[in-house]
């Protein structure tokens, strides 16, 4: 029998009616002669209102608490949908992420999968049973209880399929698929039947929030298929899987936008060979991502670097880089948040050129100014004013032919 992971998020499981909900659609699987492992996150917006009662209670939390208490949203909803399955005659097992056996590394709040033993989940589906297991949470080398960051059950789920060997991975959202840009602000964004793992990879690191990045990563590392659909409605859903497959005439995809950027600026630095190193070294130890990086050379002596990272740690990145001015020998350091990312994506644009053209003629008529500029052979990212960014998604929608995409499968 063929294993299938299937995994619901925080608005699929929203209500005790939405559990129910989810409950029938493991149960038509399980009768398909399916053995199912479903992975499940937490009761809608019950995450945030953890961290906010933490927040009532102390200012800074510690993360190895803030794991302790955020780990506990998800084991709500593994037991009560194990429960709506045993209501419907079903054998299901509830295990939080510890013992389903997956182990990261010791980085409270933003940790690593290094291993996923698989035994108790495959003894339980031997003997029959559908196995509920909390998304989000694992455990660390020194048995401590630690979570993987917001969108983490989206890696659980792909880890436990690549581990199982599953026929695929089903992650059950509040929308039909993925979008050529996000519906909510784009109107007019059409659903793709089927992405490419390097394309979704992209869409999914500038922005598009219907999958977490380390879930792509993930997925395309194992070559575990993917689907993408909707809990609410019974529809076809996007596939992410290899090459895209899709005959299409149009050089970019998807449009994505992040309305959380800020951008730091790093003045006078040594012109020395291990001045990024060290720089960007200091960050990485922080575990702080950057994005895009610019370099500007005023002399041999001295250079200014400018990068962008996610706002939520724009404030913390400045703090590590202030503490090691000595250290590093810069002059100055200036930091701005308000801003935002617009991205074009596309596997097209590899073999044509013009595509940046266009973007800068596009965002330069709608008197978007652009800060900084990064590429890749699928993808460019412009950071401008946040206020300006959304307005700049929809224009490159329209410029780029989105709005009346044709796709022949």
């Amino acid at each position: 029998m063929s294993i299938v992971v299937q995994k619901f998020g925080g608005t699929s499981v929203g209500s005790i009616e939405r559990i129910q909900a989810v409950a029938e659609i493991i149960a038509r699987t399980y009768e398909q002669g399916k053995r199912c492992v479903a992975v499940v996150s937490a009761m809608g917006k019950s995450t945030d209102q953890l961290v906010g009662m933490a927040k009532e209670i102390h200012p800074h939390p510690s993360p190895r608490e803030m794991d302790m208490l955020l780990a506990t949203g998800e084991q709500v909803s593994i037991a009560l949908l194990t429960m709506a399955l045993h209501r419907k005659g079903l054998k299901a097992r509830s295990l939080t992420g510890w013992q389903a056996g997956i182990t990261t590394d010791c980085v409270h709040g933003r940790a690593m999968v290094h291993d996923v033993n698989t035994e108790t989940i495959t003894t339980a589906l031997d003997q029959g049973e559908i196995v509920v297991v909390a998304g989000f949470q694992g455990i660390s080398s020194q048995r401590e209880i630690t979570t993987l960051g917001r969108g983490g059950s989206d890696t659980t789920a792909v880890v436990l399929a690549a581990a199982l060997g599953a026929d695929y991975c089903e992650i059950y959202t509040d929308v039909e698929g993925v979008y050529t840009a996000d519906p909510r602000v784009i109107p007019a964004a059409q659903k793709m039947d089927e992405i490419s793992y390097q394309e979704m990879l992209e869409l999914a690191h500038l922005g598009a929030g219907v999958l977490h990045p380390r879930s792509v990563e993930a997925a395309l590392r194992n070559k575990v298929k993917l689907v993408v659909r909707s809990s609410f409605v019974n529809e076809s859903g996007t596939w992410i899987k290899g090459e895209n497959e899709m005959e299409t005439s149009h050089h970019v995809s998807g449009i994505a936008h992040d309305l959380q950027v800020a951008r730091i600026k790093v003045l006078g630095l040594p012109n020395h060979e291990e001045t990024l190193t060290r720089l960007f070294g200091l960050l990485a130890e922080a575990h702080i991502n950057v994005d895009i990086i610019v370099q500007s050379e005023h002399d041999h002596e001295r250079v200014d670097v400018a990068f962008s990272v996610n706002e939520e740690v724009g404030l913390e990145a400045r703090q590590v880089l202030e503490a090691a001015q000595s250290e590093l020998g810069f002059a100055k350091i200036l930091y701005e948040g308000g801003l935002a990312k617009v991205s074009a994506v596309g596997v097209g644009m590899m073999a044509r050129p013009g595509v940046a053209a266009k973007m800068f003629a596009t965002l330069s008529e709608a008197g978007i100014r652009v800060k900084m500029v990064s590429t890749s052979e699928i993808k460019i990212s412009c950071v401008v004013e946040r206020e300006q960014a959304l307005e700049g998604a929809r224009r490159l929608h329209s410029a780029f032919g989105l709005d009346r995409i044709e796709v022949k499968v």
